[in-house]
């Protein structure tokens, strides 16, 4: 789970690392308060869990509460990579000497940490490592070991970076270990004229499998107001769904296996509306939550649903569909195609069933090619 940039900030502070002062706004006439309250001259940042907000005009130096009112007004409301800014953040504005990049990120593959550093801070470390690599260093941390005051030294030292940014980065990875993040960034960590060193943007993702240690997680997203409705309604109903653009709703048992349906639609000419995985888990229960979420997508015409039966056989899959349509009232076709462990006593239940809407194909190239010619139909 990605935490909006004030939410990182904060977790930044309760960590010890230092940061302006901030306040978070909704409104043009609440961002003057702040900007007064702050001093007057600040950096008005929108709020959106997405990059590029700079190039696209979403954060602004303002030098004075008015310029900070209007400021707000220009930025509130803007659409940054499919994202509507509701929040804008107010930061005291600081008085730069050098700029500084810093972050810890999950190496999966390689099973450690990796730190990635680099005195060119305050633009995206992709362009740097691009254009000049000599320039970002990179330092796997073994997470038995972790991050002390030695290892922080060495990380700064291969990155060019002060020596008294060795505790930050000390700090960072206590903020990774103890709030069970993924990937940690400071970008620009900065030395101000003064010799401060102030975290002056953060971003943090959060291991959504450990939510259950921390009660508080969510909380902001269910109350986000620019968050997908559709999306948001199937994460509180434990689905694992990802809104596309596309006309033909996907369900599948296994992200793999989804991702491929994905592809196959696409080569039929069609768009894919969804990303769906229900896992090992096709209940009546889950089949019905799935199928209101895709049914709820307005530019849906065609639903497919690509099962390969394993542990989760194809007869309990069929089960949960036929069962899912006395609850879900089936508005759109349904293709369904079924294979593996118990296959064709899973077919039979289907053809059992005879739902007009529903049919069935014995390949995923036939299933998919079916969908997306009921998609461009209309029916």
């Amino acid at each position: 789970m990605d935490l909006y940039e004030y939410e990182a900030r904060e977790l930044f502070k309760s960590h010890g690392i230092a940061v302006p002062d901030a306040a978070v706004v909704t409104s043009p006439r609440e961002a003057r308060a702040a900007a007064e309250s702050l001093g007057g001259r600040v950096v008005v940042k929108a709020q959106v869990k997405t990059g590029g907000r700079g190039k696209a005009g979403g954060v602004k130096l303002a030098a004075n509460p008015a310029a900070a009112q209007l400021t707000a007004r220009q930025i509130l409301g803007m659409d940054i990579g499919g994202h509507v800014v509701r929040r804008i953040m107010l930061a005291q504005a600081a008085d730069i000497q050098a700029e500084f990049y810093v972050s810890y990120v999950l190496d999966r593959a390689a099973g450690v940490f990796l730190a990635i550093a680099s005195a060119e801070g305050g633009t995206e470390i992709e362009e740097v490592a691009a254009s000049r690599p000599e320039a970002v260093a990179r330092i796997p941390v073994d997470p038995r070991r972790g991050v002390d005051a030695a290892k922080s030294a060495e990380i700064a030292k291969a990155a060019h970076l002060p020596p008294e940014t060795a505790l930050v980065l000390a700090q960072l990875w206590q903020v990774l270990v103890q709030e069970d993040a993924v990937l940690v960034e400071v970008n620009p960590l900065v030395r101000t004229v003064s010799g401060q060193i102030l975290a002056l943007d953060g971003k943090v993702t959060l291991d959504d499998n450990a939510r259950f240690r921390h009660a508080r997680w969510g909380s902001s997203d269910e109350a986000d107001p620019g968050a997908d409705p559709l999306e948001a309604a199937a994460s509180a109903k434990g689905l694992n769904y990802v809104r596309l653009d596309g006309e033909v709703g996907v369900i599948g048992n296994g992200a793999g296996l989804v991702m491929s349906t994905l592809d196959v639609v696409a080569g039929c000419g069609a768009r894919p509306a969804n990303f769906l995985d229900i896992g090992g888990g096709a209940s009546a229960r889950v089949m019905a939550d799935g199928l209101t979420v895709i049914l709820s997508d307005p530019a849906v015409k065609s639903v497919l649903v690509n099962v390969f039966g394993g542990i989760t056989s194809c007869d309990a899959v069929a089960d949960g569909i036929v069962q899912a349509l006395e609850s879900v009232h089936l508005t759109k076709p349904l293709v369904v195609r079924l294979d593996g462990n118990n296959a064709a006593r899973g077919r039979a239940i289907l053809s059992g069933r005879d739902h007009p809407l529903v049919e069935q194909a014995a390949t995923m190239d036939g299933a998919a090619r079916r969908a997306a010619q009921l998609a461009r139909q209309g029916v």
